[in-house]
């Protein structure tokens, strides 16, 4: 197994819908056996679903402002602020600006993350949601 240098601007996203993208960067695909990390922008006001994990996750706000909910509560965040999330429990960012888009660098504990859309229970496994 061998180092690998991710370039995001190489990568082609994955369309989460909503106005929001993913560039998914440490997978399966090159080689990770224990963790998962990418980025996700959001246009002006996109947001994605309400979801949860089966493993903890961690977000750091890269860009913009962000609106998150864990577990219910809103929290405003800024660039370099940062989520942890207990496996189970809903979450979901939200774009706070009408008028620039937000960037998040998120991390999963596990190769197996799943992602479990509250609305719904659809689950689905983060490490194929590559373009």
């Amino acid at each position: 197994m061998q180092a690998v240098i991710l370039r995001p601007n190489t990568i082609k996203p994955h369309d989460r819908g909503g106005g929001a993208r993913t560039y998914a960067l440490v997978t399966s695909e090159i080689g990770s056996r224990s963790l998962l990390n990418g980025i996700t922008e959001f246009a002006p006001r996109a947001s994605i679903p309400l979801h949860k994990h089966n493993c903890e996750e961690s977000v750091i706000v890269l860009d913009g402002e962000a609106i998150v909910e864990i577990d219910g509560v809103l929290t405003p965040m800024r660039a370099n602020d940062t989520t942890w999330v207990p496996a189970d429990i809903p979450h979901r960012f939200i774009n706070a600006s009408s008028e620039h888009p937000m960037r998040i660098f998120w991390t999963y504990a596990s190769i197996q993350a799943t992602r479990t859309l509250m609305a719904t229970g659809e689950v689905r496994p983060v490490d194929s949601e590559r373009s």
